[in-house]
Parts: structure tokens; sequence; C-alpha cells
């Protein structure tokens, strides 16, 4: 197996980030398309837990916009298929809070997906 295959990163690297700028202008149709759907998908959020795709959908249908830094991008490939994103982010609305996030992203026949996510806030200390 190709770890940071140079042409797999940058293509999951593109859909990270498009996934991000759908994320801050809260395009559900976006981010719902760059989940996987299926009743195995797993989001475990800040204060929330969702199993399959429509819990997910549920959560989504709900939020409102925000605004967010990340730092810390670390974006790994395993083989063609498989790659997960992990960062850090800071909110304006969570003053002296970092959060965390890591995505497991594969890829199917309709392009990379969310297969399994976890976001969760701690102190900036911490």
């Amino acid at each position: 197996m190709i770890v940071d295959d140079p042409d797999t990163l940058a293509e999951i690297s593109a859909v990270f980030h498009a996934y991000e700028a759908a994320l801050l202008a809260n395009d559900t149709a976006t981010l719902d398309a760059m989940f996987l759907h299926t009743c195995a998908t797993v989001r475990y959020g800040v204060a929330e837990v969702q199993c399959g795709i429509d819990e997910v959908r549920a959560f989504r249908s709900v939020q409102q916009p925000f605004e967010r830094t990340l730092s810390r991008t670390l974006i790994t490939t395993y083989g063609r298929d498989t790659a997960i994103a992990s960062t850090l982010f800071r909110r304006p609305d969570f003053p002296g809070q970092v959060g965390r996030q890591m995505q497991t992203w594969i890829r199917t026949p309709d392009g990379w997906r969310v297969a399994a996510a976890h976001v969760s806030m701690m102190d900036e200390a911490g």
C-alpha cells in the first residue's frame, strides 16, 4: 500500500477544502452529497451522535452558518481509496476553546465520501 500517493493526496485535499467551503456556507445539499449514504455512516459531533445518513441529514438540516479557521490540517492517504483528514479549528462563538475534527474519506464510484467523522471541543490550554 502506498501512503500519501501525490495524485490521491491532491485529489482528496481538494475535496476536503470543498467540504470546508460548503460547511461555512451551510450548503446542506453539497454536504449531504459528501457523506456516504448508508446506515453505517457515523458522525460524532460536539454534543450529539448521528448514526446513519438519515441522522446526519437531520442534524445538518437545522444548523446555522458559522465562522471558523483551520490549523494543523493533516490529510493522509492509504492506497488510492482511503484517506484520513485531521484538523484543528477555532470559532469566535467558542472563545478559549479549540475544536478537533477527524474524517475518514473513502473513494466510491460517485467520488470521495465521508464514512465517519468526529468533532469535539476542548479548552485551548488543554
